[in-house]
């Protein structure tokens, strides 16, 4: 078992037991919202799993170099990155996936911007975004966002 996994999972422990000890109803109203949001998310995280599972499954791994490997280049890089930004996954979900597509033949930079554009872009949650922000701002936020992205990723697969 993983030092990190032990030492976290004892940490959130031990804060439970004080978030308890503190004030009871707090802690309790916490835990029924953190409950909540496990059940709506938990829906979306199995059938991302599911998907993953399929493509890596049936989309054989130099099919996959191929496309986001290094020998793709910045068309890769472009697939990925718009991939990234269209995907609503958590990023729970997302590193497993990073570390399976780096296993398949992805390059390290393809899966940076990967990583990068599902964390920094939210294509389907436009709508909230232009309703709480305006147009001009979420549009602004984005581009910039997808460009940082591949820019984080060059970075990256220049110093790795």
């Amino acid at each position: 078992m993983n030092s990190a996994f032990v030492f976290i999972n004892l940490f959130a422990f031990f804060c439970l037991i004080f978030a308890i000890i503190k004030d009871r109803a707090k802690a309790k109203r916490a835990l029924v919202i953190a409950l909540n949001s496990f059940f709506r998310i938990l829906p979306m995280v199995i059938a991302t799993v599911i998907l993953i599972g399929l493509i890596l499954g049936f989309v054989p791994k130099d099919q996959i170099s191929k496309i986001v490997g290094e020998q793709a280049g910045f068309k890769g890089i472009l697939v990925v990155a718009v991939l990234g930004a269209v995907l609503h996954i958590p990023s729970i979900i997302s590193f497993p996936l990073a570390a399976s597509l780096l296993k398949s033949g992805a390059s390290i930079t393809a899966v940076a911007v990967f990583i990068t554009t599902l964390t920094m872009i939210g294509v389907v949650t436009l709508p909230v975004e232009i309703r709480e922000m305006g147009k001009k701002m979420t549009i602004l936020r984005n581009g910039l966002s997808f460009f940082i992205a591949i820019i984080i990723g060059l970075v990256m697969g220049w110093i790795l």
